[in-house]
């Protein structure tokens, strides 16, 4: 096969995702988890892929969107009334004030480990459930399957960050810290005077009063997410959708028709409330692709150029990638001299659906284009079709390219 017509029309087919990114953006409803502009937008997308060879179809699921970050309102509220039955305990002399206290931090902190930092269901039950939804598309080969490759973004897009918007990454996660700071400082106090009782104990009741320094910053939290703002989620991530649209275009252009390998564009709704919709696309399909080794590669908000990384870990950090999908993006990087990082989503860096497939038992990695030291337009209107990097889509584009290349010649598998 010969990919080189498509290696030196990269930025064509970069300004080709821009143009339907820009599509979706303006025509369609705001894509929030599980809402009618997800919906619209699986369903168009479904439509182009259906144009260009694939069998494509919209499938449904059922979830919780805004659980995702329910734990705001369980922690936060935990801590602040530890703080206030640890200064009443102080007043009364009730020893077992403090013991409740810091049993009420510990179970927000659980809350916040299981539902923010390992994506569990943990509190799902409590929030009003939804339909979100998933688009699954295959391109047979001329010939016998014998491999298989999947490209997955997700269509949905975030609730503002007003933090993030107003001050930055370093403003945004830097409250964040302060905030857990002041909780696990409150949950020390409130063991300390729980073991000592409040006699004798001066000096813990003005390191009390100095920790209400923390307080602003946990209230804070309670406005960490803007419900009433939704972005265009231009970058984050209808880029990571049309990668592997734009491969399909790429062929059909150049009416290449590969003889061995089936090409997938899985779109998975929801990343934005805790990769629900990969989660069910997984538990919907399993088993469904063991005839054949399958590679994924999860792409999401691919912007700079600079940043273009191949993720070995995911989710804060705690999933592992497969080792072979990740190391044929980086071989492709280097042999097309395309700068790409070898690093990982690290923790408070959140997760890219890579980390559902993974779990789930498949051969997949997470491609990202973003500085993990969050910047302004992450989470927050600035991402938007207008403020798209062409060089950071082309590149990350000619590498996809020369994957499926080197995948169809049976690299890796």
């Amino acid at each position: 096969m010969d990919f080189s017509n498509i290696y030196d029309k990269k930025k064509a087919y970069a300004k080709y995702m821009v143009k339907e990114i820009r599509h979706i953006c303006t025509k369609f409803e705001k894509r929030e988890p599980g809402t009618k502009g997800e919906e619209q937008a699986c369903e168009y997308m479904s439509g182009v892929l259906k144009k260009l060879g694939c069998e494509s179809k919209v499938e449904s699921f059922k979830e919780n969107p805004r659980s995702f970050f329910g734990w705001i309102f369980i922690t936060i509220t935990c801590v602040l009334l530890a703080i206030i039955l640890l200064f009443i305990g102080k007043a009364t002399e009730l020893r077992a004030l403090p013991i409740i206290g810091a049993a009420l931090i510990v179970f927000g902190l659980v809350i916040v480990f299981l539902q923010f930092g390992l994506y569990k269901k943990t509190i799902d039950f409590l929030f009003k459930e939804k339909t979100g939804h998933n688009v699954t598309a295959f391109k047979k080969p001329t010939g016998e399957v014998k491999r298989r490759i999947i490209f997955n973004g997700h269509p949905d897009a975030a609730w503002e960050w007003p933090v993030n918007r107003a001050l930055g990454g370093v403003g945004f996660e830097g409250h964040a810290i302060l905030a857990a700071c002041g909780a696990v400082y409150y949950l020390v106090l409130s063991i300390l005077f729980a073991i000592k009782g409040y006699a004798g104990t001066t000096g813990l009741y003005k390191a009390a009063l100095w920790g209400l320094l923390f307080v602003p910053f946990v209230a804070g939290l309670y406005f960490m997410v803007n419900y009433r703002v939704i972005v265009d989620g231009a970058n984050d991530n209808l880029s990571g959708c049309y990668m592997g649209i734009a491969v399909l275009k790429a062929l059909q252009d150049e009416e290449i028709e590969l003889e061995n390998t089936e090409i997938g564009v899985v779109l998975t709704g929801s990343e934005e409330a805790g990769l629900r919709g990969a989660k069910a696309w997984c538990e919907a399909h399993k088993g469904e692709f063991d005839d054949v080794p399958t590679f994924i590669y999860s792409y999401d908000t691919i912007y700079d150029p600079k940043y273009l990384m191949t993720n070995y870990r995911d989710l804060n950090g705690t999933v592992k990638a497969d080792k072979d999908v990740s190391d044929l993006f980086m071989e492709c990087a280097q042999e097309m001299g395309i700068k790409c990082s070898k690093g990982m989503v690290p923790p408070l860096g959140g997760a890219t659906d890579s980390a559902a497939f993974a779990q789930a038992g498949f051969r997949a990695t997470g491609i990202t284009g973003l500085n993990h030291k969050l910047e302004s337009y992450y989470h927050t209107r600035k991402d938007s079709y207008d403020n798209m990097n062409i060089d950071g889509l082309a590149d990350c584009f000619a590498v996809t390219i020369k994957v499926l290349e080197k995948f169809d010649q049976g690299a890796k598998q």
